[in-house]
């Protein structure tokens, strides 16, 4: 099936800019997409599979072990690798949907039934995590998801591995993926704790001005009429992006961070009187991200700037005092404390 192409995408700029910056480093720590029914939020997650480099991974794993990453391999790996060295493929980055109404057995992995009944063997299954490993796992009306999901994933984003240890099974497995949700704000808030292992949060909402209505119209209309044609007269394009991606994730480990530019966000932060420090660590791997995609030879203020808002607005305390929303609180500090400037002119 084809997928409507991520560069024929009219408008919802902070969105796309928030899955690229997460598709070039995963330690940001996902997306959250907020907004209308409608709005292209499952397009845009679904085309970004089309824009991600294909991965090495090791032939015959069933996780996706990364050959050049020992740190990394299940117990598989391990023991394949004490008697010959470890053979890669390439294969597309995998994007993962996790249904609402998933079983656990299914989303953690459960005995291999077919197995245990034909040849009495005890044998794991694995489930949704791992073949989400190194990929992303998508959840389409994530603040709907039930409690004991929640729970699970939570722990396992946190730690980077699947623990199975039931029906006389014991297995540990990497489980390491970038989370995207998405969802209308109408039909339920979001969990704290799984809230705060979002990297980056994104509202969208429905174009008001004209053209782009009837743009966005045009395009899902060509694309539904002709599928192949639509999505090779974009192939150019798309190409292009997963280039720039590739290009920023060679980037990302040589870019420097003044202290000036660590100062500016600390004390956004500290203005916006977020907890922790979890929000200046995704605030400037957020921004590091994003001068990797500009081709920057570091981390300037308007790096800063432009991705505040997403890093930001999902971590603000609620003020009884204060009845504007979250969005606008941080853009009121980032005024009072960047100015004005656009993002243009701070990282020209």
């Amino acid at each position: 099936m084809r997928q409507f192409p991520f560069s024929a995408i009219v408008g919802q700029d902070e969105m796309k800019q928030a899955l690229l910056i997460a598709a070039t480093d995963p330690s940001v720590g996902g997306v959250l997409v907020f907004g209308d029914r409608g709005t292209g939020k499952s397009t845009a997650v679904r085309a970004l599979a089309a824009l991600l480099p294909p991965m090495n991974v090791v032939t015959g794993c069933r996780y996706a072990c990364d050959p050049g990453r020992e740190n990394a391999w299940c117990e598989d790996c391990r023991t394949r690798a004490l008697t010959a060295p470890l053979e890669g493929k390439h294969v597309p980055v995998p994007v993962i949907d996790l249904p609402l109404g998933a079983t656990e057995d299914r989303v953690v992995g459960a005995l291999d039934l077919e197995r245990a009944l034909t040849r009495g063997e005890r044998a794991f299954e694995p489930g949704l995590l791992a073949r989400a490993n190194r990929g992303f796992l998508y959840i389409d009306e994530v603040n709907l998801l039930e409690d004991h999901l929640v729970d699970l994933l939570i722990d396992v984003a946190a730690s980077g591995e699947n623990v199975v240890e039931r029906e006389g099974l014991s297995v540990r497995h990497p489980a390491r993926f970038v989370l995207i949700g998405s969802g209308n704000p109408e039909e339920g808030e979001l969990r704290p704790q799984l809230l705060d292992r979002f990297g980056l949060s994104v509202d969208v909402g429905t174009p008001k001005d004209i053209a782009s209505r009837i743009a966005i119209v045009k395009r899902r209309d060509a694309f539904e009429r002709d599928p192949a044609g639509f999505t090779e007269a974009w192939r150019g394009a798309d190409e292009a992006l997963q280039q720039r991606i590739t290009a920023a994730r060679a980037l990302l480990p040589a870019l420097s961070v003044p202290d000036a530019v660590l100062e500016q966000a600390a004390r956004l932060c500290l203005a916006l009187g977020t907890d922790g420090l979890r929000a200046e660590l995704t605030l400037l791997r957020a921004a590091r991200s994003l001068a990797a995609l500009d081709g920057a030879d570091e981390v300037l203020i308007g790096h800063v700037r432009a991705v505040a808002p997403s890093a930001l607005r999902h971590r603000l305390r609620r003020d009884p005092l204060d009845e504007a929303g979250s969005t606008v609180r941080v853009m009121r500090a980032i005024s009072d404390i960047f100015g004005e400037a656009t993002h243009e002119a701070l990282v020209a």
